[in-house]
């Protein structure tokens, strides 16, 4: 008997920050249930961390570790870019030996596999600089895709249609579109007209997801990461996310009134007046449930030993950056959230949205 092809799905979208990691994890949680054992691949990655001493991308190590994917996480990740790759390459050239590596690693991961989900990075043409855009990529693999794009209407359907030129240049089929990050109080409109926009351009609406703040917001932990702060406190608390981010430049009495809930408080280190107006209101509130999720001190500046064991009493996290206010606040607010394997609650929100907002019968029947 011919042996049957492994069903593949190609995750690819229309700019940074669309989605894909978020689709891609729940279409794994999605399909694992309806198909049998599935495979997980992101040939070429741009942000990667070294795991087992490989260089690899941080969405293969989130797949692998929250889905339970039974893969070699370097055959996950064949291709990472690191500093100097893409100048190294236009100068030296080396296309056939990185093609040769996804093939190899797409080999060993769809061995056994029913179906495996392959993440691109960016829009149809990211990878082009070396030979390896997505349209090339999902080409080379043989994969049908999935377009992903955010909020709105015109711009989505714009910026769609000019991926989709790429696709098809490629010969690769689009499966269908999926619509992320759509405003609550917008949904019911978005959701009817980009269909019927799209119906007309020949293309199936998969789903379109409500925009879920949670799942952007950066815990005090990634924040401290990610921007390397310093921690000067030792209370806990790292998990707690960011809601909301305030800059401390005004009269303390005045700023009580904008303090809330999972408030990140962004101050020059000698307002010592400030910060303490900080430690009152959580200490004031506590009873309540309202938690600050931390303070911020600007400046390098450190305040008095008094004051930082008072701010660790209340249980706030205290963290100390070099940069002035501005640019501390700008780095925080300009902080791009990814999804880590710690994050539960997280990841249970994105399996629920992806099984309510698409309609995984249709694309599986695509498949």
């Amino acid at each position: 008997m011919p042996k049957r092809k492994v069903r593949r799905i190609f995750i690819s979208a229309t700019g940074q920050n669309d989605g894909k990691t978020i689709v891609s994890l729940g279409l794994i949680y999605a399909f694992k249930e309806r198909f049998g054992k599935i495979g997980f691949i992101k040939p070429v990655g741009q942000r990667y961390l070294i795991e087992k001493g490989e260089k690899v991308d941080e969405d293969s190590v989130l797949i692998e570790k929250a889905c339970g994917i039974e893969c070699a996480i370097k055959d996950m990740s064949p291709v990472a870019i690191e500093k100097g790759f893409t100048k190294r390459y236009i100068l030296e050239g080396g296309k056939k030996e990185l093609s040769q590596r996804i093939k190899t690693s797409f080999k060993a991961v769809a061995k056994g596999k029913d179906l495996v989900v392959i993440e691109g990075t960016g829009h149809a043409g990211v990878g082009s600089v070396f030979d390896l855009s997505n349209a090339t990529v999902a080409k080379m693999l043989g994969s049908k895709v999935i377009i992903v794009s955010s909020g709105g209407i015109g711009r989505p359907i714009d910026e769609i249609m000019l991926n989709k030129v790429l696709f098809e240049k490629e010969g690769v089929q689009i499966a269908g579109v999926i619509i992320n990050k759509v405003r609550p109080e917008k949904y019911e409109q978005v959701n009817r007209i980009v269909r019927m926009g799209l119906k007309k351009k020949g293309l199936k609406v998969l789903g379109v997801i409500p925009y879920k703040e949670l799942l952007s917001e950066p815990t005090i932990g990634q924040v401290l990461e990610e921007l390397n702060f310093k921690l000067l406190s030792r209370a806990g608390g790292l998990e707690t996310n960011v809601d909301k981010i305030l800059v401390g430049a005004m009269a303390p009495h005045d700023a009580l009134s904008y303090f809330s809930d999972k408030s990140l408080i962004i101050t020059p280190g000698d307002r010592e007046d400030l910060i303490l107006a900080v430690v009152g209101f959580q200490m004031d509130k506590a009873k309540e449930g309202v938690r600050i999720a931390g303070i911020v001190l600007s400046g390098g500046i450190r305040p008095h030993k008094t004051v930082v064991d008072l701010v660790e009493r209340a249980k706030i996290p205290l963290l100390l950056a070099g940069g002035d206010t501005y640019s501390v606040a700008s780095q925080v607010h300009d902080l791009k959230v990814k999804i880590r394997p710690e994050d539960s609650q997280k990841t249970g929100i994105i399996r629920d949205l992806i099984e309510k907002y698409v309609d995984i019968e249709m694309l599986s029947r695509e498949l």
